[in-house]
């Protein structure tokens, strides 16, 4: 029997106590005893609202709304009033009328101030919530998250008078409606809401137009996402929209065929939930831990992912009824399914029961006296032993029934061989025949031809110093690793490729015990690292060179998806907030391991195919104008230090700012990119001395040792590495050159000296960091520079004769290999055309000159009606193409050498451009 009365109730729940001490007037049982009936409970808050609520009142509504049903919900829940489907879903209302409510006057509030937001066509763009996870299942538990999936109709902007772009306005949407439900006041919180099973998580935007959404799940959605798509349900906004998305988006989630392929995914992402679990020594937990909740999800989904395709009514996303179709279909024995529904409904009643208690969002057992008693009082256990008991069989039933599920028919476990494998070598001085032997486990294994030279690899482990040097319990853990390394490896499409890389990382570990722990103990980190070593060699050399990065490898959340700007921002300076101004080597140490932490959170996110070239590039480039940042401004601390400060003639402090060029102006770094930089100043009294220092030096001089100090700050090398290369060749003069010039005579030579070549660099240019009224300036003269009037002749023939030295130069095409850089047709000639219509066409429109980027600068050239659609799609596309190969090849740590055949028609048609715009010699 349930707890009996309001007594028992409190002793059950600590939580509803408190509730009833706030509230003594719903004493009374009978005002908990009550169910909800249906649209009751958004009735109520649509009163308690109104038409004008401001913002301070919804949240204190909300939280209030919240209390109340919390305490009703969880006293029936105790009281044996409602069953499990009736608390999960009362749970559920009790998010969607909230987030209805928070979406509502969200859109009110920023369409007051913004306008509708509208279509190309000018139909109105409404927002949509998905509601993931049990909230999608309508199976919330007491102190659940909410998972949601943010999007809206359509891309436009709004009609007001202050017009945002849509996803600027849903953006702030999507943040209000976070804010009304996540932020603690006074009056406590409704419920945690987490964003991140986004498309491309933290890295993507908050709000996604259902197009969009729909391009990012055909091209980048991973198997984890089709399994959490499986609980996606609209909970508020335009619910028919939200359906139409969820419909389109079945293909993905369901294939047509029976897909098998899915229970491996589910298994791997189940072992890897398992070992956290283990690491973290929770394996009482109710949830996560063997046989627990999360398993029978798992049964049940399993069988969702393999024949949904196939058996509608396998789509729903709640997971009892598909339960009990699994057993009329003949999926699942009849007893089987009964059971494992009556562990579910168990499990949920335990682990509802330990959040009500205090309200807290655990799955875990309590450990003290005063919880347990109250559990065994909430669930009517005699005592804890009875419960663990209970708990014990019911885990054991579901994992018996899991593992049945999951099991690898006719597979037998290839650590045990390879385990074999590595004692053999292991052994002292092993013969010839122990080394013929040891090949054979290895080639049945699919590790095929490159058996015999991963044997020479584990063997020169095995003999390396680093390997030695190790006590004989680190020996003893590596040879324990290896085993699992190369287990991992055989899932991949190359066995061999990524063992071997693996294996290369291992040899470069050496003696760092540390990280060899770090490999053994956390499964998640190793699965990791094999995919990240199977896809890029690239990667596997940035893991070799800097060990340190394999802690990155413990959290999928982070290391696939990297920081967008303001994260990127965000997160150095606080690693600068530790690290006062004279500690130049801690900074440069926490400078180039943050430079190389982002990188791999890049390159894993890229190689995982979550992000796009150009988002990568984006990423790359903000990192580097972030890092650049910071040894601006650290540099000049430590010169104001010792010299005072550069003031102009008019008594304000001068300042340097720093002009990016070539990939860097044109944000499209790669993850080998130099820096090319040129340092400028407005130092305008650079004879006269700097103040307040303890040694004042001229002007010029300060700034010329500012910009040496930037470069120190990110060329030197430490244990950690350098940050970047700095190249100084494209500044005025070149390299005879000096190394920072003032703004003016950085002007006068654009003006006067300058050759065309240099202003077709500076098409590319824009300021990257440094003083921003500096930055200002440079782009006034920028665009004085390219719109002044010229020979087009002239113009002309000085791009044709540039390019032909270039060619003559620096192309690496053969008769059987083509470069795609700077061969015919290749992104050379694409960048010059876009220059050349730039310098020719710029001095009778200004506005071709906003961007830096290639891209931008194409869409322009269109708008100003220089360059026809056709040949800006034609030229986007070749460029897309031709980076995206260049890239993945820079990836495969491979030269950008296509074969003679390959490109042809993007080739042809760049050429083809190249001719009508003028370009061809005569």
């Amino acid at each position: 029997m349930p707890v009996a009365d309001i007594a028992d109730t409190v002793r059950a729940s600590r939580f509803i106590g408190a509730v009833l001490k706030r509230h003594p007037q719903w004493a009374e049982k009978k005002a908990y005893a009550q169910p909800r009936a249906a649209g009751e409970l958004e009735a109520e808050l649509k009163l308690l609202l109104g038409d004008e609520a401001d913002e301070a009142r919804v949240m204190r509504e909300l939280r209030g709304l919240r209390d109340r049903e919390m305490g009703r919900i969880g006293y029936r829940e105790l009281a044996g009033l409602a069953q499990l489907d009736e608390t999960l879903g009362d749970l559920s209302t009790l998010a969607e009328v909230c987030c209805a409510a928070a979406l509502d006057h969200a859109m009110r509030t920023l369409c007051l101030r913004y306008g509708q937001p509208r279509d190309a066509q000018g139909a109105r763009a409404t927002p949509v919530i998905l509601g993931m996870g049990k909230l999608g299942g309508r199976e919330l538990n007491f102190s659940s998250d909410i998972d949601l999936i943010c999007c809206h109709t359509a891309s436009g902007e709004t009609d007001g008078s202050h017009a945002l772009d849509n996803s600027e306005f849903f953006k702030r949407v999507v943040q209000m409606v976070t804010k009304l439900i996540a932020e603690r006041t006074e009056h406590g919180f409704v419920f945690r809401v987490d964003l991140m099973l986004r498309p491309f998580g933290s890295a993507g935007p908050v709000s996604i137009a259902s197009d969009a959404a729909e391009d990012y799940y055909q091209q980048h959605g991973r198997e984890w996402e089709r399994y959490a798509l499986i609980k996606a349900r609209p909970v508020a906004g335009d619910i028919k929209a939200g359906n139409e998305l969820l419909q389109r988006l079945r293909p993905f989630v369901y294939r047509r065929y029976l897909d098998f392929n899915a229970i491996g995914s589910l298994r791997s992402l189940k072992k890897l939930i398992a070992d956290d679990v283990a690491r973290r020594r929770q394996d009482d937990n109710v949830k996560l831990g063997r046989g627990g909740i999360r398993e029978v999800e798992f049964i049940v989904q399993s069988f969702q992912l393999v024949r949904g395709g196939q058996e509608p009514r396998l789509r729903d996303p709640r997971l009892r009824p598909v339960l009990r179709y699994l057993a009329e279909a003949g999926h699942l024995p009849e007893p089987t399914a009964k059971k494992l529904d009556e562990h579910y409904v168990f499990l949920r009643r335990l682990e509802n029961a330990i959040q009500i208690y205090a309200d807290e969002q655990t799955h875990s057992l309590p450990l003290a006296d005063e919880p347990r008693a109250a559990l065994c009082l909430a669930l009517n256990f005699d005592g804890w032993p009875a419960l663990v008991q209970r708990f014990t069989e019911v885990r054991e039933d579901v994992h018996h029934e899991f593992a049945r599920v999951f099991a690898e028919p006719g597979h037998e476990d290839p650590e045990q061989d390879l385990a074999a494998l590595i004692e053999r070598l292991w052994a002292e001085s092993p013969d010839l025949s122990v080394e013929q032997s040891a090949l054979e486990p290895l080639a049945r294994e699919d590790f095929g031809d490159a058996a015999a030279d991963i044997c020479k690899r584990l063997r020169d482990l095995r003999d390396a110093r680093g390997t030695r040097t190790l006590s004989q319990t680190s020996q003893d853990r590596l040879r324990a690793l290896l085993p699992l390394l190369l287990a991992e490896t055989l899932q991949e499409s190359e066995p061999a490729t990524a063992a071997t890389r693996v294996l290369g990382v291992l040899q470069a570990i050496g003696g760092r015990s540390t990280y060899l722990t770090l490999l053994r103990e956390s499964a998640i980190a190793r699965g990791h690292l094999v995919r990240l070593c199977a896809a890029s060699p690239w990667v596997s050399q940035l893991l070799s060179t800097n060990p340190a990065l394999l802690d990155q490898l413990l959290d999928a959340r982070t290391l696939y998806a990297p920081p967008d700007k303001a994260e990127i921002r965000a997160e150095l300076d606080h690693v600068f907030s530790q690290i006062t101004d004279d500690e130049t080597e801690a900074g440069m140490d926490a400078l180039r391991r943050y430079r190389l932490e982002t990188t791999l959170r890049i390159a894993a996110a890229d190689v995982a195919g979550s992000l796009p070239l150009v988002q990568v590039s984006d990423r790359l480039t903000w990192l580097a104008e972030a890092v650049l940042q910071v040894a601006f401004d650290r540099a000049y601390a430590e010169l104001r230090a010792s010299y005072g400060v550069p003031l102009r003639r008019d008594g304000q402090v001068a300042g340097l700012a720093a002009i990016g060029y070539g990939k860097f102006g044109g944000i499209e770094l790669g993850y080998g990119s130099d820096l090319d930089l040129v340092f400028v100043h407005d130092c305008d009294a650079p004879d006269q001395e700097t103040e307040g220092g303890r040694r004042p030096i001229g002007g010029d001089v300060f700034m010329v040792r500012w910009a040496q100090r930037v470069i120190h700050w990110l060329q030197t090398l430490t244990p950690a590495g350098r940050a970047y290369e700095v190249d100084l060749e494209l500044r005025p003069s070149g390299r005879s050159g000096l190394t920072v010039s003032s703004i003016e005579a950085f002007a006068q030579y654009q003006r006067r000296e300058a050759w065309t070549w240099e202003h077709q660099a500076l098409t590319r240019a824009r300021t990257v960091a440094g003083s921003a009224s500096l930055g200002e300036r440079f782009e006034a003269i920028r665009r004085e520079v390219l719109s002044a009037a010229r020979d087009p002749d002239k113009l002309r023939q000085d791009i044709i004769d540039m390019r032909a030295r270039m060619r003559a130069s620096l192309d690496k095409s053969t008769a059987t290999n083509w470069d795609i850089k700077q061969g015919e047709g290749g992104l050379i000639d694409l960048e010059f055309i876009t220059q050349y219509l730039l310098l020719r066409e710029a001095p009778g429109k200004p506005e071709l000159l906003r961007w830096s980027d290639n891209w931008r600068q194409l869409e322009d050239l269109v708008s100003a009606g220089v360059l026809a659609e056709t040949d800006r799609d034609t030229l986007i596309a070749a460029y897309r193409s031709l980076r995206a190969w260049s890239h993945a090849r820079g990836l495969q740590q491979q030269p950008v050498l296509a074969p003679a055949e390959a490109f042809a028609e993007q080739r042809a048609q760049v050429r083809e451009i190249w001719k009508r715009v003028g370009l061809a010699s005569e």
